[in-house]
């Protein structure tokens, strides 16, 4: 099998690092019986996020009304933050907030300075903001401005759009960049509602994780509410030349206007995905759902920023192949963004849960074969990374403590936990589990939850209802141990079969390459049959292939990752020039980190890396510098 497994899989297309001591201790979560015994075995404090300075326990804030300026001469984003705070200790005077290269202006009450400090940077949590809180005073206001470079924001200059006339500017908060561009309380277990007033230049429109006018008139301001209480890792800003474009009654794609007809013909499928999500697992809660296609340095799949996700570009195909990633994001407004993880170390219960609800949107809207194609693709994308992570990374309830937590995003909690409620389904039945779901994100609507707090859920439910066909030891081997458990779900796709049966005969000599009757073949069948290549072919192997099918011209940019990581991999010089340019075209983290690091196993192929990454790197967001300098250094 191919060393780097590449597919067009739930989680491979969207998807997307000491603090220990720091954060609050809070703790959400009940312990269950399977709970204790994980949390025992890693001695982990339920609830307790290793990842925030902020105390919310003691004082939380719960509104944040925003009135900022975007400069795009500066790449600075000013202004204000008014914070509404509760007291949750009655002698609780301090507030502290996380923030990462953030300039304090000052902090005010009613009008007037109170004291504040910042403390000492850490490395990639930032400093904590420590504000003293009069008694009797519910809102503080702290003035500020950002970084230029801030690691949740990116600059884009005009040649880096797709219109080439305008400059562009997004935000990325997931995991804890949001104190990267406002002072808050940057851990998922807060929940607050939002307004805002942006600011931008008169010919661009900003557009926000909140309630958006398609209307709305080019004046420089626009105003914005966000009444559901949201993390702020979902607190999201784009501002840009930006067309509207409605798909159905509540769905609608915002995008420069060179993308934007063929976003929406791409993802003119999305209000059947929203009805059908509806029917099985309860009502939409949020107004409406559109889309903003960012410029293609976006460094992931797609960002489930609550009535807007923001999707990348390169999942644009033709032919709604990759659209799965639309399905996924639209699922998260079920499960992470309506019932939340707690903290980074629960993010399966965001993903896991995504990625089967993904599953399941697309059999309802697309069928069983492409559930069946897909599931395959994503069991091969689990078992690559459980054969190239430590055990420990192998865990769902994953022990982040002292680290950053975006290390958490592999196909760990999005495949394996997706894999983990398969299994739950097959043993209680399909209706059943449905109604358990249905029953959870009611239950859990617009919390954030523990993976302690779901264990005692699971307790009192499928456990209780269906003790003679669930079992705790198996349950905690699932959450808690690396691996996949021993008799998990396996899937089966008849569609691949004459893939292995043509890929089988062409590698025996037995027919050329030319000679395979791939016509009919779907972007799916496509991917299977080059992932599952050899990790080794001859050069004469190559040329064949690529003669045969184009491979190195291919415009489908999953199937092109797959095809340049195995031409690095095997040195093919003819795809060598379109590896730079494909480096240096996208700026999404899937598809560029396993070229550069297949690059970086050679001195040619590092000579190549550090060039594409010398000319991309302007371009690239922070996360994206992040994930790949290493490769090239």
């Amino acid at each position: 099998m191919k060393s780097a497994i590449l597919a067009t899989t739930i989680s491979a297309i969207f998807a997307l690092s000491g603090c220990q001591g720091h954060g609050t201790t809070n703790n959400t979560g009940s312990h269950s019986q399977l709970g204790s015994v994980g949390n025992t075995a890693v001695n982990i404090e339920s609830g307790k996020d290793y990842h925030s300075f902020s105390n919310p326990e003691q004082i939380s804030v719960s509104h944040l009304a925003l009135d900022l300026d975007v400069n795009f001469d500066k790449k600075i984003i000013s202004g204000d933050v008014e914070l509404t705070v509760k007291r949750m200790q009655e002698e609780a005077n301090t507030l502290i907030l996380d923030t990462r290269d953030l300039t304090i202006k000052g902090v005010t009450a009613n009008g007037m300075p109170i004291p504040y400090t910042l403390g000492k940077e850490d490395s990639f949590l930032g400093a904590p903001l420590s504000i003293t809180v009069p008694e009797g005073v519910n809102k503080v206001t702290v003035t500020y401005h950002t970084s230029p470079q801030a690691s949740g924001v990116q600059w884009l200059t005009p040649a880096q759009t797709a219109g080439k006339k305008h400059p562009f500017l997004f935000t990325q908060s997931q995991a804890i960049h949001a104190r990267s561009f406002m002072p808050l309380q940057d851990s998922p277990q807060v929940r607050v509602t939002y307004s805002a007033t942006i600011h931008t230049p008169k010919d661009l429109l900003a557009v926000m994780s909140a309630a958006n006018d398609p209307d709305t008139a080019r004046d420089g301001v626009y105003e914005f509410a966000m009444p559901q209480p949201i993390p702020a890792y979902l607190i999201a800003l784009a501002v840009g030349d930006l067309k509207f474009k409605a798909m159905g009654k509540r769905t609608g794609v915002y995008a420069e206007p060179a993308l934007l007809d063929a976003a929406a013909d791409e993802f003119a499928d999305t209000e059947s995905m929203l009805e059908m999500t509806e029917k099985t697992y309860g009502p939409y809660r949020w107004d409406r759902y559109d889309l903003l296609i960012l410029p293609p340095s976006f460094p992931f799949g797609g960002m489930e920023n609550p009535r807007l996700s923001f999707i990348t570009p390169t999942v644009i195909a033709g032919d709604k192949s990759l659209v799965s990633l639309i399905a996924h994001e639209l699922a998260h407004s079920w499960s992470g963004n309506t019932v939340t993880n707690a903290t980074w170390r629960d993010l399966w219960l965001n993903e896991g849960f995504t990625t089967y609800l993904t599953y399941r949107i697309m059999q309802m809207v697309y069928g069983d074969d492409r559930f069946n194609m897909e599931a395959v693709l994503g069991r091969q994308d689990l078992q690559t990374d459980i054969d190239s992570l430590p055990e420990g990374d192998q865990i769902l309830a994953i022990d982040l403590r002292g680290r950053d937590p975006d290390v958490v995003f592999s196909n760990i909690p999005y495949e394996k936990g997706a894999l983990f409620l398969r299994e739950l389904e097959q043993k209680v039945g399909r209706a059943n589990f449905d109604k358990f779901l249905l029953n959870y994100f009611e239950h859990f609507a617009f919390q954030s939850i523990t993976t302690d707090q779901f264990l005692a859920y699971l307790d009192d439910t499928l456990l209780k209802d269906y003790a003679d066909k669930l079992s705790v030891e198996r349950i905690h081997q699932w959450i808690f141990e690396p691996g996949i458990p021993q008799g998990a779900p396996i899937a089966h796709s008849n569609a691949f079969k004459v893939v292995d049966d043509a890929r089988n005969q062409w590698l025996n000599g037995e027919i050329k390459a030319q000679d395979i009757d791939a016509d009919d073949w779907v972007v799916h069948q496509w991917l299977y049959f080059l992932n599952n290549m050899p990790e080794t072919l001859s050069q004469v192997q190559l040329h064949e292939l690529d003669q045969a099918f184009d491979l190195t011209q291919s415009k489908n940019n999953e199937i092109a990752h797959s095809w340049l990581l195995m031409a690095v991999e095997n040195w093919y010089e003819p795809a060598l020039p379109r590896v730079h340019s494909y480096l240096v075209s996208i700026g999404r983290n899937k598809l560029v980190k396993p070229i550069y690091k297949a690059l970086s196993q050679t001195p040619k192929g590092k000579e190549l890396a550090k060039k594409a990454f010398a000319e991309a790197k302007p371009g690239y967001h922070p996360l994206t510098v992040k994930a790949n300098e290493g490769f090239v250094e």
